[in-house]
């Protein structure tokens, strides 16, 4: 069957069915070219951070190739916490409502020692936002909805049980083999972006490896179907030393489909293969649960944290992206969601290329800004493990004092680590920031940083500020526009106030967030990170600071 044929209702069913959805194998015009078939760009994996990439090229009119050597979507939860900027990004794509309405929404945590609560915290305690700090949703799920999006854009094309088995890079390009069922074939891409995961072929292909840390410990993920309900809220739960797992962490989430993760430490002397025998994982949940709670297993797999990356992320016309260039552990949700980031930084870089509105230098970008954010998110995931795995003596009795002096202390509550959960990277030092020439925005929304959200009113009817910007670049201007403002080629220009503009801020959070006051200016990449703003400018600095965030400055 070809996969735009797939009634929509399949990717409305349940989980199992979902995943049992066969996409097979279409056969390509490409196989029956004489000469390797040319475009623009390949993508290599089918996966979230693909598919997003794909579909945000696609929206901008680009015609994309993705190569997946599978037919099927993944198997197991695998990732469920997608966080606030994901669904924002997945908002553009067409796909966010989709995810919020069968995910599930949470924003409040809870650190447990023993059996007592210690603290709980709040990832999104301020009102004015769009969408929750995070939802949890099996990863099958948002890899369908992405799917089906795809499939309803006429630029892509999802070639299911395609390999890559070589890749010769060039300077303006890179020939792929792809290995099908009917054999081999070629293909001429201008531009290949590996999103083929941790192990990703395509890295190895290439003779390029990443580095980093293998943290001795490991854990096993379980996800359980409660046959009734259970007191748990819909809430993040960790425990140090719980009772019913001493000496020991545990993490809790609530997924869709009355479904829990539970994430088990074991240790670095278990046994991988022991440890998934159902007879083994059955009354470590039946501990947690309490007697009589009756429940199924629908996955489990074990793991060891791993913090990793590539020393470089673009290799001339070959980008990677995703799990493929870098990888985190799993405490703290930074693995898709960095990923999903990553390819909306490359996707409008590789757009403007393409179209020949910016020199390849702008893809060049890509590397230092999101290897800067790959570097955030390890640092953190590192010391979230070396919290949650104290490996000596003197850690251990440190974990010991930070906790219980978090029961009644502020202060100590910075210090427990349960894993810092994932946020946007500020890009403070990207080459395509222009510096403030004002020194009283300080302490603000700083260029790099994503625009926050905001509530507006568009032609008077309720709205989001992020939903009213442009595909390409925006200029927010709080106050009448200069008629010089809406000459700037490929630049929406919002007009600001609380009065009759192109968006009022009715509640005046937007002015508020970004310590705006009237004939202030805001230019906005098209991956909604600022890059320039000034209490007052001219064209000329506006000017200016658009080259500079083209690469062309």
């Amino acid at each position: 069957m070809n996969p735009r044929d797939i009634p929509p209702e399949a990717f409305h069913a349940s989980g199992a069915e979902v995943q049992a959805i066969d996409f097979g194998y279409v056969r390509s015009p490409d196989q029956d070219s004489a000469t390797p078939a040319q475009h623009p760009v390949v993508i290599v994996g089918a996966g979230p951070v693909g598919l997003s990439l794909a579909i945000d090229l696609a929206q901008r009119g680009q015609r994309v190739v993705v190569l997946d050597n599978d037919h099927k979507l993944s198997i197991g939860s695998r990732a469920i916490c997608f966080s606030k900027r994901t669904l924002e990004i997945w908002d553009r794509l067409g796909v966010g409502q989709r995810m919020v309405d069968k995910g599930v929404s949470w924003n409040v945590g809870r650190v447990f020692l023993k059996s007592d609560e210690v603290f709980e915290f709040n990832l999104l305690p301020e009102e004015g936002h769009e969408r929750p700090a995070f939802i949890n949703l099996q990863q099958y799920y948002a890899e369908a909805y992405l799917v089906e999006r795809a499939l309803q854009l006429p630029g892509i094309d999802i070639r299911w049980h395609n390999k890559v088995t070589a890749v010769a890079p060039r300077a303006d390009g890179a020939l792929l083999t792809v290995n099908t069922p009917e054999g081999d074939y070629a293909i001429d891409a201008q531009w290949v972006a590996a999103c083929d995961g941790s192990r990703s072929p395509l890295r190895q292909l290439m003779g390029l490896e990443s580095k980093g840390r293998i943290f001795h410990d490991r854990f096993l993920i379980a996800d359980v179907r409660l046959d009734s309900d259970v007191n748990f809220p819909t809430e993040r739960w960790f425990w140090f030393d719980p009772p019913f797992h001493p000496g020991q962490s545990v993490l809790l989430h609530r997924q869709p489909d009355n479904v829990w993760r539970i994430d088990f430490q074991l240790g670095w002397d278990a046994d991988p293969d022991e440890e998934k025998k159902p007879e083994n994982i059955l009354p470590r949940v039946q501990a947690l649960l309490g007697p009589g709670v009756k429940f199924t297993l629908d996955w489990a797999s074990v793991y060891t944290f791993a913090c990793l990356r590539m020393d470089r992320f673009v290799h001339g016309r070959v980008v990677f992206a995703g799990d493929s260039a870098h990888g985190v552990s799993p405490f703290g949700a930074r693995g898709a969601n960095s990923g999903v980031q990553d390819a909306e930084n490359l996707a409008w870089k590789l757009d403007w290329v393409l179209k020949g509105l910016a020199p390849d230098a702008l893809v060049a970008t890509y590397g230092p800004e999101r290897e800067f954010a790959a570097d955030e998110n390890l640092c953190n995931s590192t010391r979230a493990t070396d919290f949650i795995t104290p490996k000596s003596a003197i850690s251990h009795l440190f974990r010991a004092a930070v906790l219980e002096l978090a029961r009644e202390h502020p202060f100590a509550r910075r210090m427990v680590n349960s894993g810092r959960l994932s946020v946007p990277a500020t890009l403070r030092n990207s080459p395509l920031n222009t510096p403030d020439c004002d020194d009283d925005f300080s302490g603000t929304q700083v260029p790099g940083a994503v625009l926050p959200d905001a509530p507006v009113l568009c032609n008077g009817q309720p709205g989001w500020l992020l939903r009213t910007l442009g595909p390409d670049f925006t200029l927010l201007v709080f106050g009448a526009a200069p008629a010089w403002a809406h000459r700037l080629p490929l630049v929406k220009v919002l007009q600001i106030g609380t009065d009759v503009h192109d968006v009022q801020d009715a509640q005046g959070l937007v002015t508020q967030r970004l310590n705006a006051r009237p004939g202030t200016m805001v230019l906005v990449r098209p991956d909604q990170h600022l890059c320039a703003r000034w209490r007052a400018a001219s064209e000329a600095q506006v000017r200016q600071a658009l080259a500079r965030a083209m690469a062309a400055a």
